[in-house]
């Protein structure tokens, strides 16, 4: 059945999106855990990291370099912040993208004090004369920094105080082996599961000030989540809302028709989410699409469509994909056929 939705909810952000808002920023900071021992799941990379973690302060040294990847949108800001806690020193935090030219890194690097954690977000995007410069900021803990031009040019090494380098990327094979072989803590998050999630919803409500003890209500919150708290913690808000002005949102039933309000169907999927399931079943049928016609077909940048949408949709065996081409599955279309979504 077709989606049918107003132009003006095509264009708004959607609810479900794992990406940051700036709306999630305020209750972030009280909902974002601070250490290790509130930071609910990804269990093997707490235990690994508590070791480093105690080793590096038994030793009086900075924490090794960390390698996060895989999947987007799992916490690896906050797991930054918390290693940074942890460790008592701070965190400086910058993407790749942002870094441009070798004088942005360099002036970056300038600023670094004993201890400090530099986070890097998107490393895969950096490009490689940046690269470079960061191997021996990363082994040698110095740079070499180019001095005049032309036949009177020079370099100066500048010492840098010893510091942890911590990258995040979502596509490790685009990493070279030398930028790997680098990094002694690499580290991979995964989805969160439901009863992780479900603690998560719990100890959220209670940072709000909500009182809301149904364990059934924790866990449909949880299942609706596409295992990333973000996307939990910003349902937990406006359920909080719901229930400040009045409602009752301690049945599940209820909980179902505010996520139905929010254009959330019974798997979770959005209007951007069937969107994308639509014109691969009616336009396409069983044939596969080159990503760029499908992006100018629905409006969306190639990048949020493989980015912010296409993950879920895969896990959950909606779609198929290569580097080029997608295609829906029978599972995809199977889930149209049943379900309405006005």
């Amino acid at each position: 059945m077709a989606i049918k939705s107003s132009k003006q909810n095509e264009e708004n952000e959607r609810i479900i999106t794992p990406k940051e808002k700036d709306s999630d920023l305020q209750n972030d900071i009280k909902l974002r855990p601070k250490n290790l021992s509130d930071y609910v799941g990804q269990e093997s990379i707490k235990k690994h990291l508590n070791i480093a973690i105690k080793s590096a302060k038994i030793r009086n040294e900075s924490l090794e370099h960390i390698l996060l990847y895989w999947p987007p949108w799992l916490g690896k800001t906050t797991l930054s912040l918390i290693i940074s806690n942890e460790m008592w020193v701070n965190l400086k935090h910058t993407s790749g993208p942002a870094i441009e030219k070798q004088s942005d890194i360099i002036s970056i690097l300038t600023w670094i004090q004993e201890g400090d954690i530099l986070f890097i977000d998107e490393i895969h995007r950096l490009k490689p004369q940046i690269e470079e410069i960061l191997y021996w900021a990363m082994e040698d803990f110095s740079v070499d920094i180019m001095v005049w031009s032309g036949t009177w040019a020079t370099s100066i090494k500048m010492e840098i105080p010893k510091f942890t380098l911590i990258w995040a990327t979502t596509k490790l094979s685009m990493l070279s082996s030398p930028l790997r072989d680098r990094f002694w803590n690499i580290l991979k998050l995964d989805f969160y599961d439901i009863d992780d999630l479900s603690k998560i919803v719990k100890r959220s409500f209670k940072i709000l000030d909500c009182s809301i003890e149904n364990p059934k209500v924790f866990e449909l919150i949880a299942q609706k989540s596409r295992w990333t708290p973000r996307i939990v913690n910003r349902f937990v808000k406006i359920v909080r809302d719901y229930k400040i002005v009045g409602y009752e949102v301690e049945t599940q039933s209820w909980i179902e028709i505010i996520f139905w309000g929010l254009w959330v169907d019974p798997l979770w999927l959005d209007y951007l989410d069937r969107k994308i399931l639509e014109n691969l079943n009616i336009n396409f049928w069983w044939r596969p699409v080159w990503l760029h016609t499908l992006a100018s077909m629905i409006w969306e940048e190639e990048d949020t469509i493989e980015d912010v949408i296409e993950p879920y949709l895969l896990k959950i065996w909606f779609i198929e994909k290569t580097s080029r081409w997608r295609q829906i599955t029978s599972a995809g279309k199977k889930h149209l056929e049943d379900s309405i979504f006005l």
